[in-house]
């Protein structure tokens, strides 16, 4: 457990630092998708933006591969449990993790779909078929919203389940003094096209992120704990064992001296 403790502080401070060069580029998009949200609109609505009636919902419910991790997983998929619950309307999950695949399968949600294995550093590419399983489920209405499920990284003791609304995007209002006069070629609609989708693997990309920054913090730490309860259970375990064994020598010191005493009376 002390060596899975230093395997995993080494790993997570690989992963905070991936997890956090990220999240300027995630704000700057998110940004410039509400500046183009605010440009007067065109005839044509890209398919990302196209709100609905809904009547199924997809979760991408991203996980780790491995235990070990505390609560991580625990906490993670009673939040999914109770999403699955409150919802009327039949729910599709894209697990990203064997801990919560196998974790779907045990409650019988319907599985559309299952990664694992992308490793401790992965790239974008190693997760654009997720993000491209999910737009191309919304774009042919096969689902109507798609959500997203994932451990954000916040200490190295603190570390959030979130849950947030992946499709259709709803680029947020620029706030005061983020007001930028951008200038966009060919056209503001023409990069709003290209953006959106890059957008959506962004963000499932950077939650992939999160989520092993989150699964490295989890297990240093509660490998940390079980190093320093093992070293306790040693050290009641040396007390108890040192107790019967002197016990047992002060047993054969009475035997041998009351042997010795019986021979000397037989004399």
């Amino acid at each position: 457990t002390r060596a899975m403790e230093m395997i995993a502080a080494s790993k997570m401070r690989r992963a905070q630092e991936q997890a956090r060069s990220s999240r300027p580029y995630t704000d700057k998009m998110v940004q410039v998708l509400a500046d183009l949200a605010t440009r007067p609109p065109e005839d044509v609505v890209h398919p990302l933006l196209e709100s609905r009636e809904v009547k199924t919902v997809e979760l991408i419910h991203i996980s780790t591969d491995r235990g070990l991790c505390g609560g991580l997983n625990g906490n993670l998929n009673r939040q999914t449990a109770a999403f699955i619950v409150e919802k009327a309307v039949p729910v599709r999950v894209v697990t990203v993790g064997r801990k919560g695949r196998e974790f779907i399968v045990r409650c019988g949600c319907h599985l559309a779909a299952e990664f694992s294995g992308l490793g401790d550093r992965p790239s974008l590419l190693d997760t654009t078929p997720i993000s491209r399983i999910v737009i191309d489920d919304y774009t042919n209405r096969q689902v109507d919203v798609v959500y997203l499920a994932y451990s954000q990284f916040v200490t190295t003791m603190v570390q959030r389940p979130v849950l947030k609304q992946l499709l259709p995007i709803h680029p947020a209002g620029v706030s005061g003094g983020q007001g930028v006069e951008y200038i966009y070629e060919p056209s503001s609609s023409f990069v709003l096209f290209e953006l959106l989708p890059r957008f959506v693997e962004l963000q499932v990309y950077h939650a992939i992120l999160e989520s092993i920054a989150s699964e490295q913090s989890a297990r240093m730490v509660a490998m940390r704990h079980a190093t320093e309860n093992a070293e306790e259970y040693i050290e009641d375990l040396t007390l108890s064992y040192n107790k019967v064994r002197q016990e047992m020598i002060t047993k054969e010191l009475l035997d041998l001296i009351g042997g010795a005493a019986q021979i000397s009376k037989a004399r």
